[in-house]
C-alpha cells in the first residue's frame, strides 16, 4: 500500500524530547502502512539518534536519516521531505512545543480544494516562549510581513502542512524554512492558517539566539523580496 502522509521532523540534541513526540504523533496519524514519521537529526551530539533507532521496533512507520555534522533547520527539513514517500507532508518542530493533536486540523484544510492550496501554516495560540523571545519574534514577523506581504504573523511555528510536490519547487536557501509562505504564494498557491496549541519546552534548550535570528532574518527578507520581484507569475500551461 502506498505512502500518502509522511510526517518529518528535524531534530538536534533533543534526546529527551524525540522518544515521547514520535509516540505522540504516531498516535495521531495511526501505525498503518500508508503513514510515514521521519525524523533527521542535523547532526546530533547527544543521544538523539540512538534513542530514535531504538524506536523503531516498536514504531515501524519510524525513519531515521542523520546527517554527519549540523546543516541547520532548512537542510534538516529538505533532506526529509526529499527521502519522503507521501503526497502530503507535516512538519514538526522537535523540542516538543508544537501538538500533534493539530495535524488533522492542518489536513483538513486541503480537502476543499487539494489542487490550489499549497500550504497550511499553523499560527501558536498563547505562546509558551521567553518575553524576549517573543518580542523579537513579533519585530521579525513585523518587518518581513511588510516587506513581503505574506499575511503571515507567525512564520516561526513548525507546524505546517504542504504538498511534497510544491515545496520541492520552491528555491532553496539556508534558513528558507521561516519563508514557506511568501515562497509558496510566489509559485501561485494558495496558503491558509490555522490556529494551534503551543506547549512549554520541557526539555532542553533552544538552538536559536535572538540577536542572530534578527540580524540573519533581515538579510534574509531582502534576499526574498528580491526573488518576489524577479517572478513573472504562476506557471498557467496546459499540454494540447
Amino acid at each position: 500500500m502506498a505512502i500518502t502522509l509522511s510526517v518529518v521532523v528535524p531534530v538536534k540534541d533533543e534526546a529527551q524530547n524525540v522518544g515521547p513526540l514520535a509516540r505522540e504523533i504516531a498516535d495521531v496519524v495511526g501505525r498503518d502502512d500508508v503513514v510515514e514519521i521521519i525524523f533527521v537529526d542535523d547532526g546530533s551530539s547527544d543521544a538523539t539518534a540512538g534513542i530514535l533507532k531504538s524506536l523503531k521496533t516498536a514504531l515501524p512507520c519510524l525513519r531515521v536519516i542523520r546527517h554527519s555534522r549540523n546543516l541547520g533547520q532548512s537542510r534538516a527539513l529538505r533532506t526529509g521531505v526529499r527521502a519522503a514517500r507521501g503526497r502530503m507532508i507535516v512538519t514538526l518542530d522537535g523540542d516538543g512545543q508544537n501538538d500533534p493533536k493539530d495535524i488533522p486540523k492542518l489536513l483538513l484544510q486541503f480537502q476543499e480544494a487539494p489542487e490550489r492550496i499549497g500550504l497550511v501554516s499553523g499560527v501558536r495560540v498563547s505562546r509558551q516562549d521567553s518575553a524576549e523571545k517573543r518580542l523579537a519574534s513579533s519585530l521579525a514577523n513585523d518587518f518581513r510581513r511588510w516587506m513581503l506581504n505574506d499575511g503571515a504573523s507567525d512564520v516561526g511555528c513548525g507546524l505546517k502542512a504542504f504538498r511534497r510536490d510544491v515545496f520541492l519547487a520552491l528555491p532553496y536557501f539556508d534558513h528558507m524554512h521561516r519563508y514557506l509562505v511568501a515562497l509558496t504564494l510566489r509559485e501561485g498557491y494558495e496558503v491558509r492558517f490555522v490556529d494551534v496549541n503551543h506547549r512549554p519546552r520541557l526539555y532542553g534548550l533552544s538552538k536559536y539566539g535572538i540577536l542572530d535570528r534578527l540580524a540573519v532574518g533581515i538579510s534574509d527578507v531582502l534576499g526574498v523580496r528580491w526573488l518576489q520581484l524577479r517572478d513573472r507569475g504562476p506557471d498557467e500551461s496546459k499540454e494540447i
